[in-house]
């Protein structure tokens, strides 16, 4: 399946809501609320192992499935001192805050 990068970019802005509400809050800036934000991201390319198939009675085909996904890292609010970070992930390596994109096969070559 894949998902245009745009769609879900937004879609995993909205489910921060919350968090990038509440990060505005507790530096009360709540004339921010309608930004503009800057959003940092980073994007990740995974290898998710082998499956390869056999077609037929010749030798299997060697494939390996491979994801694209994006995390956001930080979003932040420009003020009158400069730039605010609101909400920062804190385990970036973790699958949970990761993203899909586009989950593909791919051949060895």
């Amino acid at each position: 399946k894949r998902f245009r990068y745009d769609t879900a970019l937004v879609s995993a802005l909205k489910d921060m809501e919350e968090d990038i509400l509440e990060g505005l809050k507790s530096q009360d800036m709540d004339d921010y609320f309608n930004g503009p934000f800057t959003v940092v991201i980073k994007e990740s390319c995974d290898g998710m192992g082998d499956v390869s198939e056999k077609h037929g009675s010749g030798p299997a085909v060697p494939e390996k499935a491979v994801r694209f996904s994006f995390t956001v890292m930080n979003v932040s609010v420009t003020n009158n001192n400069g730039p605010l970070r609101i909400f920062e992930e804190t385990k970036p390596n973790s699958e949970l805050c990761c993203k899909p994109l586009c989950l593909m096969l791919a051949d060895e070559s």
